[in-house]
């Protein structure tokens, strides 16, 4: 290393800092692991978010293209094993040799942050889904590989991660509207009566309640489709996972139980609330082990 190169360490440090500003939810699932996995659980997000935010923070969509052809480079050339030095990438390559994490993922995630910076306005869910699966799946797959598993655990991580990314855009709708990005499909909002002028003015009608309740029913069902994943993780990290699914599963209801009030930022699960599904999900496995030692 040379003079004044940051360590490993110090390069961690700045990753779990960067998922504590940028994600709570998330960063409150990671402190369920053990420092290996979280160290290494921190480098893959602030990895993933490194990237979008290269997306989302351009000028405009040509701009986006032109950041993320450099940065696709700089990491072919590191997962290459060539030199591409950069804070967010070093610690990155650390974990992906040291959980042996495939390297497609990473190109399949710029891909996703490719749709997301070129699409303000998706025609079907069927294109959506490619940016979310892209993009959250895409995360979810690379955990399960920082936590040990399993087959087929990756295909229902992928649905966690659909899970996670779609309950993040129905809860962030008031947001993403702000930059002129809507990310209901256009054929459903048109099926529901709901228009573009009525999203832009907040309406909330009979054709918005039917249009939210697609989507959150899809997004249930995303949930539903993950469950089986549990016991195929590696029992250290599996806990963590579910405490994940457990606060976005809890924001989801938190918007329905809202009257489905998605334009203000209210659905985030309070740290109370947090405590409390931390330690419901804690119980399961407790009274399991409890109920087999009193058994055996």
């Amino acid at each position: 290393m040379s003079p004044g190169t940051p360590s490993l360490d110090s390069l961690y440090a700045q990753a779990a800092e960067a998922t504590r500003a940028g994600s709570r939810g998330f960063y409150f699932a990671t402190r369920h692991f053990p420092i290996d996995f979280a160290r290494s659980a921190h480098a893959v997000y602030w990895f993933c978010n490194y990237t979008i935010q290269l997306g989302r923070n351009a000028a405009n969509p040509e701009e986006a293209q032109t950041e993320l052809d450099h940065w696709a480079q700089m990491v072919d050339r590191g997962l290459r094993g060539r030199l591409a030095r950069h804070p967010v990438l070093d610690v990155f390559l650390d974990t992906v040799d040291h959980c042996s994490i495939p390297h497609h993922y990473a190109a399949e995630l710029i891909e996703g942050v490719r749709i997301d910076s070129s699409y303000t306005r998706y025609e079907s869910f069927s294109i959506l889904r490619g940016r979310v699966a892209r993009i959250g799946g895409t995360v979810c797959q690379m955990m399960a590989h920082v936590i040990g598993f399993r087959e087929p655990a990756l295909e229902y991580m992928a649905d966690l991660g659909a899970a996670i990314e779609l309950t993040t855009l129905l809860r962030d709708t008031g947001t993403n509207l702000a930059r002129g990005v809507i990310h209901f499909p256009l054929d459903e909002m048109q099926s529901a009566g709901y228009s573009e002028a009525d999203l832009a003015a907040h309406t909330r009608n009979a054709a918005f309640d039917r249009l939210i309740r697609i989507q959150s029913e899809r997004i249930a069902s995303y949930y539903q489709k993950a469950e089986p994943v549990f016991p195929l993780l590696d029992s250290r990290g599996r806990f963590a996972v579910k405490v994940a699914y457990d606060l976005y599963r809890q924001t989801l209801r938190r918007i329905e139980s809202s009257d489905l009030d998605i334009f203000r930022r209210g659905a985030d699960v309070p740290a109370v609330e947090r405590a409390w599904i931390t330690a419901r999900s804690m119980a399961g496995p407790i009274t399991r082990r409890l109920w087999k030692a009193m058994s055996a």
